[in-house]
């Protein structure tokens, strides 16, 4: 850690130099951001250069050593292969990686090397002494042979910048066959435009089937020697069509520095090439750089917070950095994109988004995005809507263009009925609708079941309980959406299936249990077990999946008969322990007794205390889980990053609020992290947040008042934090139980 923060401190520096030039005294927040936390263990998070929400994020490239290198990085590696210009950030599935480039000396090499031996090939090398990382940009020297490399990026375009030592050829390959985790080409093509321009493609399979990618290359050095091969075997010095195509550019012994611009596109090389003329006409690499960074302040100053713990300040203002990766652009700045029908769209009147990981982010990403993102959710939804017409369902985890079917549930129908209900505006509502009603009634993944039977049977289906609970989910939000819209027969029906977690409940157990054909629970029956992706449970047990109901949080405290059993049942998830197996999957992480923070099923349950009247429980387990499994170290996450929806459960939970029903516009009260927070929402308004006496003991709220006056409930509405005011929370060290406490005052 010592090296990282050698490396911090210069940055720091220089931040801190250029922010006095802006704005007077002000700090720079960009120095309260670690790229590198998360970037060890299980964070999984992308390390590189990239602008909020942009199409590329280009960045280094490990040698892939097992899972914890899904996004090409982990901060425990010191081998390189190269800078490719996509990576995803925190998901549990390696992919993308796409158009390497790695500078090098010497011989020409076509392969990368080994781990053990990196200069075999033309990898390198690294220290994290010798690494600047922060938002917007990268560096790293190249320890092998003194090469310098640093990285910056537009929203299409990526700028690379080698400065080389002059002691020996000066090379740089193009690798169109590396990939991550699970990519792999298909057909690859580069060809030589002119003297400083390569243009072409790479198609390639992994996660997502079938992913087509364009690209452009401009050298700010005429191209010397230009030599195209198949994998090791030479084929030309001009272009080629295989599928392990790769360009070596050799400059010779004079070069002391090249840039590069890389412009992608999912439509054309042409669009490529105008995405570089749009957005990247100069060569200024300081200038561009600058742009980005300008680009993550403004995006970072959605809320301010005022603390004097200065950790406090990095993990927070990193979890809003990695909150704001993905989703990730996937059109020219024309506004043209290739849709998952692989036509292309001309001209959209909306920004077209992918990377949408939708099962992890409903639940806290996205209705934080309605917060301070509400121009762009317009956009998501959209896209949303675009794949529904291509694809005929909305999407389940979109990926460039591909529906990758990943994890359970229809999650994009908590996310367009949120924004419903929110009265959010700038899409068609009854094409909304529509979309949601048939991706609910397309009879895939156990739904015909649900129509015949009213359950999906464990002997018919895998992981049928996880499921079964999600289409609830589901199925409660387009309740809510109809509702608001006035579709009264879409709002029974839904209504009535969001009901149909009971069938799974189990008075005798006090768990929700796998149903079989012919009625009865499956037997025998192991709480504690889980066999990934194969038992009746998705990524956890049936401990963790009690509590996915957060659609009709007092129907489950019905089922068990009370307030009182339903807490000391949410006591025991805290405490007990148990073996979960060996086939149990490793995104069960970040354990308090059965509790797991590390996966994101949980995210709300340490806040259904509230609806049980014992709020002071929830600041309790909210408090304990953002000390011990949020922190400002590599490891500083307990599991996957997944697209920043372990980031966003931060950010909103440190606001002293979060959204337990996805599309309800509730934010259930638990407790503050800082002193004050300041929510710059829609039309210039802002909601002020304050903890008064608040410490790492005083975390129970006594009192809360809002814009002056006494608030008595312990939740407030999404219209109340969207009209601006003053929320201020009184602190203490010993609960006040009655807060929260009378049944009106509950959500």
């Amino acid at each position: 850690m010592k090296s990282t923060m050698i490396v911090s401190a210069a940055f720091l520096l220089l931040a801190g130099c250029a922010t006095q030039s802006e704005s007077g005294a002000k700090q720079d927040v960009l120095q309260y951001v670690d790229p590198y936390i998360g970037s060890a263990a299980h964070g999984h998070v992308f390390v590189g250069a990239s602008v909020p929400f942009g199409a590329v994020q280009v960045g280094p490239t490990n040698i892939t050593q097992g899972w914890d290198w899904c996004s090409g990085y982990n901060y425990s590696d010191s081998v390189v292969r190269g800078f490719s210009q996509l990576h995803l950030s925190g998901t549990g599935i390696g992919d993308l990686g796409d158009v390497l480039m790695m500078p090098y000396l010497g011989p020409l090499r076509t392969m990368t090397g080994t781990q053990q031996d990196p200069t075999s090939g033309y990898s390198a090398h690294y220290s994290h002494d010798h690494e600047t990382v922060a938002p917007g940009y990268y560096s790293v020297q190249l320890s092998d042979n003194d090469i310098k490399v640093e990285l910056t990026a537009s929203k299409r375009v990526a700028l690379q910048k080698y400065e080389f030592p002059g002691t020996d050829s000066a090379r740089v390959i193009i690798d169109l066959e590396q990939g991550i985790g699970w990519d792999q080409p298909v057909q690859t093509h580069i060809s030589r435009l002119n003297d400083t321009t390569l243009v072409g493609y790479r198609f390639s399979k992994g996660w997502a089937n079938d992913q087509r990618l364009w690209f452009a290359i401009r050298s700010s050095e005429p191209i010397n020697r230009w030599d195209v091969f198949d994998s090791t075997a030479f084929k030309s010095n001009d272009s080629l069509t295989a599928v392990r195509t790769k360009g070596v550019i050799s400059y010779g012994k004079d070069l002391k520095s090249v840039s590069f611009k890389i412009g992608i596109s999912p439509v054309s090389t042409q669009g490529a090439l105008g995405n570089i003329d749009a957005e990247m006409p100069g060569w200024n690499f300081a200038a561009i750089k600058d742009s980005a960074q300008s680009s993550w302040r403004k995006a970072l100053a959605t809320i301010e917070i005022e603390t004097p713990d200065t950790a406090k300040k990095r993990i927070f203002y990193t979890a809003m950095y990695h909150s704001m990766i993905d989703p990730a652009l996937f059109n020219d700045h024309d506004s043209t994109y290739r849709g998952t029908d692989k036509k292309v769209y001309e001209h959209a009147p909306f920004d077209n988004y992918s990377v949408f990981s939708m099962w992890d982010t409903y639940r806290a990403l996205n209705p934080l995005y309605t917060l301070i993102q509400r121009p762009r959710v317009t956009d998501f939804i959209n896209s949303m809507l675009a794949i529904y017409r291509q694809q005929g369902k909305l999407p389940v985890w979109h990926l460039n263009g591909n529906e990758t079917n990943c994890m359970v549930g229809y999650s994009a129908a908590p996310v367009i009925a949120d924004a419903i209900v929110k009265g959010l505006d700038g899409f068609d509502k009854e094409l909304a609708i529509e979309a949601l009603v048939k991706t609910a009634t397309n009879g895939e993944f156990g739904l015909n079941y649900l129509k015949d039977l009213g359950y999906i049977p464990a002997d018919k289906e895998n992981e049928s309980v996880s499921k079964a609970l999600e289409y609830a989910v589901d199925d409660g939000s387009i309740a809510l959406a109809a509702k608001k819209l006035g579709k009264t027969e879409i709002y029974d029906t839904f209504s009535k299936r969001a009901q149909y977690y009971r069938r799974y409940f189990d008075s005798t157990t006090g768990f929700m249990r796998g149903v079989m054909s012919d009625g009865s629970f499956r037997s025998p029956f192991n709480p504690f077990q889980s066999v990934h992706r194969e038992n009746d449970y998705t990524e956890g047990n049936a401990w963790q999946y009690i509590w996915l109901v957060p659609q009709d949080v007092h129907g489950l405290i019905g089922l068990f008969g009370g307030d009182e059993p339903f807490v000391r049942k949410l006591d025991s998830l805290f405490v007990v322990t148990g073996d979960l197996g060996a086939q149990a999957s490793p995104d069960i992480s970040g354990l308090i007794g059965m509790y797991a923070q590390g996966n994101e099923p949980e995210h709300h349950v340490p806040y259904l205390y509230a609806y049980a009247g014992q709020s002071w429980k929830t600041a309790e387990k909210v408090h304990e889980i953002a000390t011990k499994f949020y922190t400002d170290k590599p490891d500083g996450l307990c599991g996957n990053d997944d697209c920043g929806e372990m980031s966003g459960w931060y950010v909103l939970s440190s606001l002293g609020f979060y959204q337990v029903n996805p599309a309800s516009g509730v934010f259930v009260f638990g407790t503050p992290f800082f002193d004050k927070a300041t929510v710059h929402v829609a039309e210039g308004k802002t909601f002020v947040v304050t903890a008064g006496s608040l410490t790492d003991k005083n975390i129970y709220i006594q009192s809360v008042q809002l814009n002056g006056k006494p608030y008595t409930k312990s939740y407030i509405t999404y219209q109340d934090i969207m009209n601006g005011g003053t929320l201020e929370f009184t602190m203490g060290a010993t609960p006040n139980k009655d807060f929260g406490k009378a049944a009106a005052d509950r959500p």
